[in-house]
């Protein structure tokens, strides 16, 4: 066995990695990618799980707390040990929801990303919804019709229903098992009263969906990660399901649910209770976890739900391998919007292609990924005109909105907002860029501009053969003199520009030769 990996180890570029900071734990799979006739498919080879609880260390006005934050950290670092030397193409990171709203999440995440080595996302509710039902799709039996997939994580619950390997309607809710039972269970205090309240409140959240959900229909419900494994073992092994055959295992019943919730409300204490498999490090947060479960059951009519492990750390990974083969979510996403908010094709075609004409003329520090660069620059020239849809004046302010705060499948929330900051920067004051510290993105912004600007009449006729430099912060942009003196508009804007650069502290010079 040891030589076997020795040998996947030895072929690095074949192995590929996801992080899945959680809101309860933190894990990681390393999988070896391998090419079937049929298809791509991932052999997992490693795991690595840390029990950190991010959750449980939020404060009240919403910080992570010096031991839940140290924790995470130390934990993130051990994982940094096991992907040294990996090709950065071939790690994904991501964090979910109690870095989203931790106020601090800031410096824990550049903190993390040194521990790591590697970048991490921040993803929205929804992503996490999108990318849960691909992992869960892969790994579960095939199924004719809907799949419903359901993911109680420690912060948030996702429910996703999809057909084959494509979600269609997907939820991310504020109830986790961790947040839940800190909410209803302080100290690990039981009752009847708490854990109804617990129960209602779970329902009122699935409330609000689960008239869309009834009404598109599933033929298979299936229950992933964490929270929904915990509760199938303890149901077997503690025959909750009434089954001593067995036959019922693997599966959490409706019946099941009851009996369990009878056992528990036996006990005034959480560590008072006895059951067979109950694990340390769940038995503080199964209360939660148990109550949005049954909550789950009796708002959507489920009876039964199969379970895998199967879940956002394989969605990340196949998502990741779908970016390398040119499926990227992200391509979609955009081409969406477009349709949605009818853009001028050959606009954005027009301002994309020559944005990114001067970005390759500028240079390229070692820490930049070009091509991603590139990418996001196209994805901003297609979208930079979403807003015209709300007003014409300050269309740039809408576009930036909808780009910043839309569901945008596949995208982190740090390629939300670096999106949103190219599109409120494309044209107008620069001073709002100027005055965030974290903005890093200028020659991006000054490439768009420069084409926007050059695009105003709308016709790939007559336009300028342009050169740009950049040296120590400093714009030059060079044409014709002939052309800017037959295009008098044109040169009055970029003398305009300049102006604006020159205002907030960048010099900008134009040169007509």
């Amino acid at each position: 066995m040891a030589v076997h990996q020795d040998k996947l180890e030895k072929n690095a570029t074949d192995l590929v990695a996801a992080v899945d900071l959680g809101s309860n734990s933190f894990r990681m799979l390393v999988a070896q990618v391998v090419k079937t006739p049929s298809g791509t498919q991932l052999r997992p080879i490693d795991t690595l799980r840390e029990s950190v609880r991010l959750a449980a260390g939020l404060t009240d006005n919403k910080l992570l707390g010096n031991d839940a934050y140290q924790r995470g950290i130390t934990a993130i670092r051990r994982f940094g040990e096991r992907i040294r030397g990996f090709d950065p193409a071939n790690v994904r990171a991501v964090a979910t929801n109690t870095l989203r709203v931790a106020k601090n999440a800031p410096n824990f995440i550049r903190e993390a990303e040194e521990a790591l080595g590697f970048p991490i996302e921040v993803i929205a509710g929804v992503e996490e919804a999108r990318l849960i039902y691909i992992g869960a799709a892969h790994e579960v039996p095939a199924v004719h019709g809907n799949r419903l997939v359901v993911d109680i994580g420690g912060g948030s619950t996702e429910l996703i229903i999809g057909k084959a390997y494509e979600p269609k309607l997907m939820e991310s809710l504020y109830i986790g098992c961790v947040s839940h039972s800190l909410r209803f269970f302080p100290k690990g205090n039981i009752d009847s009263h708490a854990f109804k309240e617990a129960e209602l409140a779970a329902r009122r959240e699935i409330q609000v969906i689960s008239g869309a959900y009834l009404k598109y229909g599933w033929k298979q419900v299936i229950g992933s990660s964490g929270t929904a494994r915990a509760l199938a073992e303890l149901i077997a092994e503690n025959n909750f399901n009434g089954q001593p055959d067995g036959l019922t295992n693997g599966l959490i019943t409706r019946d099941g649910l009851r009996a369990m919730k009878k056992h528990l409300l036996k006990y005034e204490h959480i560590n008072q209770v006895e059951l067979q498999g109950l694990k340390d490090d769940r038995r503080s947060v199964w209360p939660g976890g148990l109550a949005i479960m049954i909550a789950v059951f009796d708002e959507l009519g489920i009876e039964s739900m199969e379970v895998t492990d199967a879940a956002l750390r394989i969605g990340v990974l196949y998502d990741l391998l779908g970016r390398s083969q040119h499926e990227d979510m992200r391509f979609v996403t955009v081409e969406q919007f477009m349709q949605r908010y009818a853009v001028d094709r050959e606009q954005a075609k027009r301002v994309g292609s020559l944005a990114a004409e001067f970005l390759a003329q500028l240079p390229k520090p070692d820490e930049e990924s070009r091509a991603d660069n590139i990418a996001l620059l196209q994805w901003a020239a297609n979208l930079h005109e979403i807003g015209l849809s709300i007003s014409h004046n300050g269309y740039h302010k809408h576009s930036a909105y909808i780009a910043g705060n839309a569901d945008m499948p596949g995208f982190s929330k740090n390629d939300q907002a670096r999106l949103a900051a190219l599109l409120i920067g494309h044209t107008g004051k620069l001073g709002k860029l100027a005055n965030n510290a974290s903005f890093s993105d200028w020659r991006m912004i000054f490439c768009i501009r420069l084409a926007q600007v050059l695009c105003r009449g709308r016709s790939d006729i007559n336009l300028p053969r342009v050169k740009v430099s950049e040296h120590n912060g400093a714009y030059l942009v060079s044409l014709s003199n002939d052309w800017a003196k037959e295009h008098p508009l044109t040169e009055f804007s970029l003398q305009k520009e300049a102006a604006e650069w020159e205002r907030i502290g960048r010099p900008y010079s134009i040169s007509l030769k």
